[in-house]
């Protein structure tokens, strides 16, 4: 039920970012959902992409530092009080968010957030026992 995100580190310079985009364009790979982070120094950008191993391998020969990181999908309602329902399940089992972003779909009713939690296993175990959609990793690509 969790998912992998890839975390590229990247220096604050023009261009960088667009090389990661290059690279893994070049290599045919899908970018479902990314967050981009950063300080004066440095830059850290998430991705949930189609075919992680495959891009792995293509940013590592171009000398980018990755690292890998579970994550967790969760369908929410895209009503009004539709991501605090899911936010306060998780606060009151004293599951922390550490950060989370938008996940991209085409033609649904509900909205996709990511979620990274510092109790991973808790939380998908929390969301699923409520109600709450996970989506598997292999369903990402194609949701």
């Amino acid at each position: 039920m969790k998912a992998e995100q890839l975390s590229v580190f990247l220096e604050n310079r023009a261009g960088r970012l667009a090389e990661v985009t290059h690279t893994l364009a070049e290599a045919g790979i899908n970018i479902r959902a990314l967050s981009l982070a950063d300080t004066s120094d440095f830059g850290i950008l998430r991705m949930i992409v189609c075919d992680h191993e495959k891009a792995k391998t293509v940013l590592k020969e171009k000398g980018f530092t990755l690292g890998r990181t579970s994550v967790v999908a969760v369908e929410v309602a895209d009503t009004p009080g539709g991501l605090d329902a899911v936010l306060q399940l998780v606060s009151r089992n004293g599951i922390n968010v550490e950060y989370m972003y938008a996940f991209v779909q085409r033609d649904q009713e509900s909205a996709v957030m990511i979620f990274r939690f510092d109790k991973v296993d808790q939380a998908v175990d929390v969301l699923k026992n409520n109600g709450f959609t996970i989506i598997p990793a292999d369903r990402l690509c194609s949701y």
